[in-house]
């Protein structure tokens, strides 16, 4: 008896630390030391548009996507191009054909197998002209795309085609340069065929998105914040180091600037600019090229844009430097030209160094165009000009200072009117604007992608601007196999936008970040937001 009971005590006592450690939200290593949880908080500012890779158009969606999808190609933590999804490619001699080979162990967040059908399903849809997709236009690289798209061509004209579970063959027009980096991006990303046909909501809420890639949507309280988990069906999950990511949406600068100080979201961006001279002697502190530009469009079609030498004269009157130096004081840099820095050329030359300045700050040059103008015109007085930007404080005070330059340089008044983004672009999209803030980012690093802007029938062309020449240079840029050749073609292409100026390019971006000293390995993209994949909290 008395040794059952002392076996009792024993068992016990053995007990106590199991059920304290259930009771415990301590991670515990099998050294006994405490291991950090490996979680974030990110900032997404506002509500995604929609987290279905064949619809999002904002990088606020597109931070979340590329977290949760990947396509047959992907990018490492270096920022280079490597196979994703895709075991094998075989390319034809004439460049037109690949011949992709999906890894076998590509599986969906549910344990199901990624197939070469998905990927053709999820490309034709995006295709369909009744999904409407508005990126629909970086498909037109394949074969019969375009004809699809605008409704002059069948689904089975479209040159992607699942061979079987494994194989797709995908035919271009013409060779395309860098179509491995174009399969990097979202708008190419597989969905899964059964679950999209079954369900028209299936990317709405976090209990029907099924996903591929590093994770899986575990919770999205709409407005609110969006949750996502490591997926342990991926196939290369032993290379993800954060096991958690919360994003929450805190739209106001000083708000979320505040969090970051209390240690209420570990990472942010857009600092706000009362706080960046103060900010950037804190280690915290980064800043980062962004590849791309901020710009003012002119409406060729309205007066006084209609005039070349008005759409010169005020590209010459305002002071890039003070407005990058003085008014948004991070890192921006002045933009006399296009295409940002970030693309290197077969030289090893940046194609922006190549060509950097066309032109520089004239004012009295910029004074002598507007008196031609107008006695082209036979304008007696100069038109009113009116410019528009979306709600944002840092738009507003890029806009006060250039509607300060040119009346102080040219005694020109320009009235300013700000709306709130939806309403802001249903306008813009119907060229309803004499001049109008925007900006354009690259979905990977090349000249061609910044230049697709202008092309004569991008629906993000607002300028009503359209040139042949521009368009076929571009053209020839995309599809030539030389890469020296191919830049000069590009370099062509922007010599006659610049010449042409149906817009204002104000400065190149730059993302400022505040990142807590507690994690170590974010990627910062040049074109992207920050990549937590490979990031690790090395300290409570």
């Amino acid at each position: 008896m008395k040794k059952r009971f002392l076996a009792l005590i024993v068992l016990v006592l053995l007990m106590v630390p199991v059920l304290s450690a259930c009771g415990s939200t301590q991670t515990t290593s099998s050294s006994g030391k405490s291991e950090i949880k490996q979680e974030i908080t990110l900032n997404l500012m506002s509500e995604p548009p929609t987290l279905d890779p064949a619809l999002a158009t904002d990088t606020t969606s597109g931070w979340v996507i590329e977290h949760l999808f990947e396509g047959l190609y992907t990018t490492n933590k270096n920022g280079e191009v490597v196979k994703g999804l895709a075991k094998d490619v075989k390319v034809s001699e004439d460049g037109k054909t690949y011949t992709f080979t999906i890894r076998e162990d590509a599986k969906w967040s549910d344990g199901t197998p990624v197939t070469a059908q998905d990927f053709e399903y999820a490309w034709k849809r995006v295709l369909n002209p009744e999904t409407a997709s508005e990126f629909a236009f970086y498909l037109y690289y394949l074969k019969g795309a375009e004809a699809y798209n605008k409704g002059k061509g069948s689904a089975d004209q479209v040159g992607v085609k699942a061979i079987d579970d494994h194989t797709l063959v995908v035919e271009l027009e013409e060779p395309v340069g860098y179509f491995d980096k174009l399969l990097t991006f979202w708008v190419y990303f597989p969905v899964k065929k059964s679950l999209v046909e079954s369900n028209k909501n299936w990317a709405a809420q976090a209990n029907t998105l099924v996903s591929n890639g590093a994770y899986k949507l575990t919770s999205w309280e709409h407005d609110s914040k969006v949750v996502i988990e490591k997926n342990d069906q991926y196939y290369n999950k032993d290379e993800i180091t954060m096991e958690k990511v919360t994003w929450v949406m805190i739209n106001e600068a000083t708000t979320y600037y505040q969090m970051y100080k209390g240690g209420q979201i570990d990472l942010i961006a857009s600092i706000p600019s009362d706080a960046v001279p103060q900010e950037k002697s804190n280690p915290e502190f980064k800043i980062i090229p962004y590849f791309g530009t901020y710009m003012y469009m002119f409406n060729v079609k309205k007066e006084p844009f209609n005039n070349l030498k008005v759409r010169q004269a005020f590209n010459l009157a305002i002071d890039r430097e003070a407005i990058t130096k003085q008014v948004t004081q991070s890192g921006e840099t002045p933009a006399y030209a296009f295409v940002p820095e970030g693309v290197k050329t077969p030289s090893g030359e940046d194609f922006r160094k190549q060509k950097e300045a066309y032109f520089k700050q004239d004012i009295e040059k910029a004074k002598q165009l507007i008196k031609e103008a107008m006695q082209e015109e036979g304008w007696t007085k100069f038109p009113e000009v009116t410019l528009i930007y979306n709600t944002s404080e840092n738009h507003k005070k890029v806009a006060e200072s250039i509607q300060n330059m040119l009346s102080k340089n040219l005694g020109i008044n320009v009235k300013l009117e700000n709306q709130e983004w939806k309403a802001y672009l249903a306008r813009t999209n119907s060229s309803d604007f004499q001049m109008a803030r925007m900006g354009w980012v690259g979905i990977f690093l090349d000249p061609a992608v910044i230049l697709d802007y202008f092309l004569g029938d991008s629906p993000n062309n607002r300028t009503l601007w359209v040139n042949p020449k521009y368009d076929e240079l571009l053209h020839k840029g995309k599809v030539e196999a030389d890469q020296t050749k191919r830049m000069e073609y590009l370099h062509q292409a922007e010599d006659i936008l610049m010449q042409d100026l149906p817009f204002m390019p104000i400065y190149f971006y730059s993302q400022n970040y505040l990142t807590s000293k507690k994690f170590e390995g974010i990627v910062y993209p040049y074109n992207r937001y920050p990549n937590v994949r490979w990031a690790k909290k090395i300290a409570e």
